[in-house]
């Protein structure tokens, strides 16, 4: 998966910038910006932590094709991650925080 910020969406809050663990992102013109995707670590981090979507992952052939997407939708007590493949269809995994390390 390859991290990828549609400027579009960004409101250059910098939360993402802040929980970067590479230091990977930075704000360019009061939007967010990655220094090189190759570097990302893929810890999703910034996508649970973007307030608008500006964030996300887009997925390999064998995870939906190209053109597909995985968002995350992050709440006090739940973390929705959304998954949007390229042909238009869409799925929703929703984890309860508070259980999710529940054996």
């Amino acid at each position: 998966m390859s991290i990828r910020i549609e400027t579009n969406n960004c409101i250059g809050c910098g939360r993402c910038t802040d929980v970067c663990p590479g230091n990977l992102l930075f704000l360019r013109d009061h939007k967010a910006t990655i220094r090189d995707a190759r570097d990302c670590w893929g810890c999703t981090a910034c996508v649970k932590e973007c307030p608008r979507n500006a964030i996300f992952f887009t997925l390999e052939a064998t995870l939906g094709g190209a053109g597909g997407k995985l968002f995350a939708h992050d709440s006090a007590d739940e973390l929705t991650w959304e998954l949007q493949l390229a042909d238009g269809t869409e799925q929703r995994i929703t984890v309860n925080k508070k259980q999710a390390n529940a054996y």
